[in-house]
């Protein structure tokens, strides 16, 4: 069975790296599947524990250059954060380097830019300049001397990377310059042209204050989810032996009784034993009306208890609180890679070879040409500095991490970036009906007798209720809860059964007083050869009104070749959730075909279809054949997203393009759909789409920049124009360029903070 790890890595430099580690990675024996998230360095993996194991992964991970280590969860239940320390020294260190760079080759800047600005110059500096700017530029690489040791590791390890793009550039530049200086100094006569030790420091401090906003930027990616870790209170009020007690939040146990008063947060999941009090759940769900909580109501950690006092036993602790599990599944949502990410993680898998093949070959056209050696230098240099890797790597992940967050917050669970592709093609939305379309909440509107009596109509109607009742008791049916809790209003005693059985789709039976009792639908009663001739006017006109009519049949066992005799039929209507209509409407203008997929029979599906505007009726579907009718929905070229929320709903949302589950349903169907609504408001299936189509028109915006700046600059670095315009590109320009071009695309995605719907 594979087994799923996560580990952390660090010293990956840009999205090749990623690509190298992820193309070992999966060459290794016993790993299933490798995906590594630049944006978030770490590394997700399945593995077969009996062919390789983690630590086996680490060491492939260590001979490429990179140290692999543990993935601590990003901030423990405790509200202790233990990657941020880090991450706040990292950048801290960044930050330090390209001050050092800039301060140490401010001189240059002046020596070089004061000129031709005509500011005044140091008679020093005129002089000595060129071996003052070979000491500084020493100094400069001194201070980023680790963007040297990275890319001469991974070169020797026959895994380039940026950083040795960047070190092929600079090294090239500052020893030919260098050999230059050496040539002035023993008396040659040497070109200014010919000196690079400006470009060389340039290149350095550009790339440093690159890999600084970069750092700084990327972390701002993830804000949504330390939001989200740091709802959690840091510690919790238990009361034992009629005391109080205050405790770490990582002592409290299931079974505790918690104690929070008015504008506390509510540590853990539980249900109320005690008190009266509005909730505010909007950190959880998005909804921002409080919910009124009572005994026997559930209570979601990270909430805030706003006007009474509540006591509740606590159920879920830890990780598997309901805060924990939305925060894994943003987290494994943040670390999947999107079907889009493909390509241009190929292409940077490629990419810096290729680069350094690109420079080579455009130096050595440009000197067969008959171009000086100078002038081949400095389009080699310009060629490896301008390409970015890095672009390419953090287009898709940013992108993905923001629409993750952002969806969270709104309540929406996204659980993989191919969901959120797939999403924004939907062309037909399917709703289940009960539960899903309606409230799951049915009340028995009609109980009509067929049998003559010399009782009263209520003693009819209450005795057709009792025998319904004692049937449905064991069934877990919304439709059979709502005829168990009438009975139980009206105070009926419910008689001992035998034999139940449910059918699905179809109904129940069972055996009372030695007398077989059946009640459900047409089809149960065609399945058991009963003749429903003379009801059915009485149940058309219930199911035109919306209402489902289940037929209650008996025949005693005590009298030989007995029928089944119709007793009556009892008519159930579940009202609609008053946002069903609404988003409908909202998924027809954004050109969405609508179904509804239910058991029931065709008239109350139609009657509803009718109220709500639902364009397309799969009605009297077996939970079995759910999934066959949404393949024959695929078959004719749709893109299904399935909206359900039971265990019958399950297959179907598997089949589905699209599963999307309410949050309110069964753990099974949350566990298959792709997208979880936490609410029970159906515009939420509209939000997800349409935040899935934004998020994905970032993705694309992010990746054609990326892609469009090194397909133009890679080329213009190369000289292609210089022929037309007698203009070359400066290598220090171009390291100014690949700084930033990384930087703007995840500003790009940290644009999306404006989305609004």
């Amino acid at each position: 069975m594979a087994k799923k790890i996560t580990l952390k890595i660090s010293g990956m430099d840009c999205a090749s790296c990623a690509a190298i580690i992820e193309h070992s990675l999966k060459k290794e024996k016993g790993v299933a599947s490798a995906s590594v998230n630049f944006a978030s360095e770490k590394v997700y993996l399945d593995i077969d524990p009996e062919k390789t194991s983690e630590d086996k992964v680490k060491k492939v991970i260590s001979d490429l250059g990179y140290k692999a280590s543990d993935n601590m969860p990003e901030m423990e239940m405790t509200g202790h954060d233990h990657h941020k320390t880090e991450k706040e020294a990292e950048i801290k260190k960044l930050k330090n380097r390209f001050l050092s760079a800039f301060v140490l080759g401010l001189p240059i800047i002046y020596m070089v830019m004061g000129g031709m600005l005509g500011f005044p110059m140091l008679a020093l500096f005129e002089k000595y300049g060129l071996y003052i700017q070979a000491v500084l530029a020493a100094a400069v690489i001194f201070a980023c001397f680790n963007i040297w040791q990275s890319g001469a590791k991974k070169l020797l390890k026959l895994g380039p990377n940026m950083d040795t793009l960047i070190l092929i550039g600079t090294a090239t530049a500052y020893f030919y310059s260098l050999a230059n200086l050496l040539l002035l100094f023993f008396g040659k006569e040497v070109a200014m042209d010919n000196f690079y030790f400006e470009a060389s420091a340039f290149i350095l401090i550009f790339i440093s204050l690159g890999k600084y906003l970069e750092a700084v930027t990327k972390g701002k990616t993830s804000e949504a989810i330390k939001k989200l870790m740091g709802l959690q209170p840091k510690t919790a009020v238990i009361i034992k032996d009629g005391r109080e007690f205050e405790i770490p939040i990582s002592e409290v146990k299931e079974g505790d009784i918690i104690l929070v008063k008015p504008g506390e947060k509510i540590p853990v999941d539980g249900i109320v034993v005690g008190g009266y009090s509005g909730v505010d759940e909007k950190v959880i769900t998005g909804e921002s009306i409080p919910v009124e909580k009572k005994e026997g109501d559930e209570v979601i950690g990270a909430t805030i208890n706003k006007t009474g006092v509540l006591k509740f036993k606590a159920t879920r602790v830890g990780k598997n609180t309901m805060l924990a599990q939305i925060i894994k599944i943003v987290e494994d949502a943040m670390g999947s890679k999107a079907p889009i990410q493909l390509l241009a993680d190929k292409v940077s898998f490629y990419f810096v070879p290729v680069v350094i093949g690109i420079a080579l070959l455009s130096a050595a056209v440009w000197l067969l040409l008959g171009a000086g050696f100078a002038f081949a230098l400095t389009i080699f240099v310009a060629v490896l500095i301008i390409a970015c890797p890095c672009a390419l790597g953090l287009a898709t992940p940013t992108a993905v991490m923001m629409g993750t967050g952002l969806a969270a917050e709104r309540g929406i669970l996204i659980k993989s970036s191919k969901a959120l592709e797939t999403a924004k093609s939907v062309s037909m939305v399917v709703f289940d009906k009960t539960g899903t379309l309606t409230k799951g909440e049915p009340a028995v509107t009609d109980i009509v007798s067929v049998t003559e009596t010399r009782n009263s109509n209520i003693e009819i109607q209450n005795e057709i209720l009792q025998i319904a009742a004692s049937v449905e008791k064991n069934s877990e049916h919304p439709l059979a809860s709502a005829i168990v809790n009438m009975a139980k209003e009206k105070n009926l005693a419910f008689s001992r059964i035998e034999g139940f059985q449910a059918i699905p789709g179809k109904g129940v039976e069972a055996v009372i007083d030695k007398e077989k009792v059946l009640l459900g639908t047409r089809k149960l009663m065609q399945d058991n050869k009963i003749e429903t001739k003379e009801i059915e006017n009485k149940m058309a006109e219930l199911e035109d009104q919306g209402k489902t009519a289940m037929i209650l049949v008996s025949k005693k066992f005590e009298i030989q070749n007995s029928k089944f005799e119709i007793q009556g039929i009892i008519a159930v209507a579940d009202v609609l959730k008053d946002n069903s209509r609404e988003a409908v409407e909202i998924l027809h203008k954004m050109g969405k075909q609508v179904a509804i997929i239910t058991g029931d029979n065709k008239r109350v599906a139609e009657a509803i279809a009718k109220e709500l505007g639902i364009d397309r009726v799969l009605a009297e579907v077996l939970p079995q054949g759910k999934s066959a009718e949404i393949e024959k929905l695929q078959k004719e070229g749709k893109i299904v997203a399935m909206v359900g929320d039971g265990i019958n709903d399950a297959p179907a949302l598997a089949q589905a393009d699209l599963g999307i589950a309410l949050g309110s349903g069964t753990d099974v169907a949350m566990e298959t759909g792709e997208i979880v609504l936490i609410k029970d408001d159906l515009r939420d299936v509209v939000s997800a789409i349409d935040l899935s189509k934004y998020t994905l028109g970032k993705i694309k915006l992010g990746l054609f920049w990326a892609f469009f700046y090194n397909v133009v600059g890679v080329p213009v670095a190369a000289g292609v124009i210089y022929p037309f315009t007698g203009w070359l590109l400066n290598p220090s320009i171009a390291a100014a360029a690949m700084a930033f071009s990384s930087v703007s695309v995840v500003l790009n995605a940290l644009s999306m903070k404006m989305y609004k719907r």
